[in-house]
């Protein structure tokens, strides 16, 4: 029975995507505006290069003002890349705010039966009671993919969350992002961009639960009973983990690994007053790679950066008076595989269809394609097999670290698979 409940979540959660409009689930040729149309453009954008930093591997990467939302430089800002665990900050966009922090919850098991083998995990075990606290502690120190699942389950279920997230996602105009799983693990066709990943960061960072999860070094976290255990947040650049001294200013965001995407990071830091953000995707194979250069680029920001002029700008979302995009046509060597065209600030003449499943009726149109989809899905299980998810680890240096991913809840799990990026020695999708 627990098998066949496994392969029908599975199959509601990788079909969510087939109850989003199809724009989001194909490669596009277009290019995106969003933000200006220089973000659109291929390869570093700057006012001035002056002392950038040149050894930055990464795929894409993109440095802005997280209060003003001027964006210093980038690279590849719109390009379309797999997320990993920073898919978590829009996760925690959509979904924090739903729970009294003191709220308690009793694990079940079913709550926890469609966790994707290999996943990064704090320790949740079924019969325990957890605060709404500890959850996002979970979520937020130690990317466990059980907390998201739990709190999931208390949203109403993973097609529910998933179909919640991209509305948010359309109405923070993150219109590079693909929802398929609410714990940024390995799925087909899950998607995200330099760009929107901050966007979602910096709407979080509004928000002092958020910001006070993300910042959170350690907490002791129930292990049954009165007895309890440590867990460590995995952002090196906040703890000093790895080798890596502590990021002076530093104060999160989210980090994220699978063996797909690699490497990911949003980190935010202030000093003398002013608060950058940087995101990085998709560096080159290193132990510390995403976190080396997410340094320095906030180095130049903070220094030869200070004086740069914007090259773009990070929207604000609808629900607080954005200025909506309009489709516009593909404009120089733009971002690869970017979906979802448009141009900030410019009137749009009527709603996208993405911005059709913002409302309320949007998002019940999505839930029930997904629930018809399941249903069809049911009848043909037997014969299709589950997905595979297996050879991934979600924000994971190797399940090894903590003896096996699926033991974690103790305290030897500090340092276990939830640690984002290979340690030495470790094997990437253990």
């Amino acid at each position: 029975m627990r098998d066949s409940s496994r392969l029908t979540r599975r199959a509601a959660l990788g079909l969510t995507a087939a109850a989003l409009p199809v724009l989001s689930a194909s490669p596009a040729s277009a290019t995106t505006a969003i933000g200006g149309a220089r973000l659109a453009r291929g390869g570093i954008q700057a006012s001035s290069a002056t002392g950038l930093p040149r050894k930055i591997t990464a795929q894409a990467w993109l440095l802005a003002d997280c209060d003003s939302g001027e964006v210093l430089a980038s690279y590849n800002a719109h390009r379309r890349l797999p997320p990993a665990s920073t898919l978590k900050m829009l996760f925690a966009d959509t979904v924090l705010k739903k729970f009294e922090r003191s709220g308690r919850y009793r694990v079940k098991d079913s709550d926890l039966a469609d966790v994707p083998s290999g996943s990064s995990l704090v320790g949740i075990k079924p019969g325990i009671t957890y605060t709404v606290e500890q959850l996002w502690q979970g979520v937020f120190l130690r990317s466990g993919n059980d907390a998201v699942h739990v709190l999931s389950h208390m949203n109403g279920g993973l097609v529910k969350t998933v179909a919640e997230m991209q509305a948010k996602a359309v109405d923070l105009q993150a219109l590079d992002t693909h929802v398929v799983s609410p714990d940024g693990f390995d799925h087909k066709g899950q998607l995200s961009s330099a760009y929107d990943l901050t966007l979602f960061a910096r709407h979080g960072l509004k928000d002092d639960d958020f910001r006070g999860y993300c910042g959170t070094r350690t907490a002791d976290f129930p292990a049954g009973g009165k007895k309890t255990f440590q867990i460590q947040n995995t952002d090196r650049l906040l703890t000093g983990a790895w080798g890596l001294d502590v990021y002076k200013g530093l104060f999160g965001v989210k980090n994220g690994y699978t063996s797909h995407a690699g490497n990911t990071f949003t980190g935010g830091a202030t000093r003398n007053g002013r608060t950058l953000l940087v995101t990085v995707m998709h560096p080159a194979p290193g132990t510390n790679a995403v976190y080396e250069e997410t340094a320095a680029l906030l180095d130049w920001g903070f220094g030869k950066g200070s004086a740069a002029r914007s090259v773009g700008v990070l929207v604000d979302p609808l629900s607080e008076g954005g200025a909506s995009a309009s489709p516009s046509a593909p404009n120089g060597k733009g971002a690869a595989g970017a979906a979802g065209t448009g141009a900030a600030g410019s009137g749009a003449s009527g709603p996208s269809p993405w911005r059709l499943a913002e409302g309320g009726a949007g998002t019940l149109a999505l839930l029930g394609a997904g629930a018809w989809a399941l249903r069809r899905r049911r009848r043909t299980t037997a014969a299709a097999g589950p997905a595979s998810d297996a050879g991934s680890t979600s924000d994971a240096g190797s399940a090894s670290d903590a003896g096996s991913a699926e033991s974690a809840g103790s305290a030897a799990d500090a340092g276990s698979a939830a640690d984002a990026g290979p340690g030495p020695g470790d094997a990437q999708g253990s």
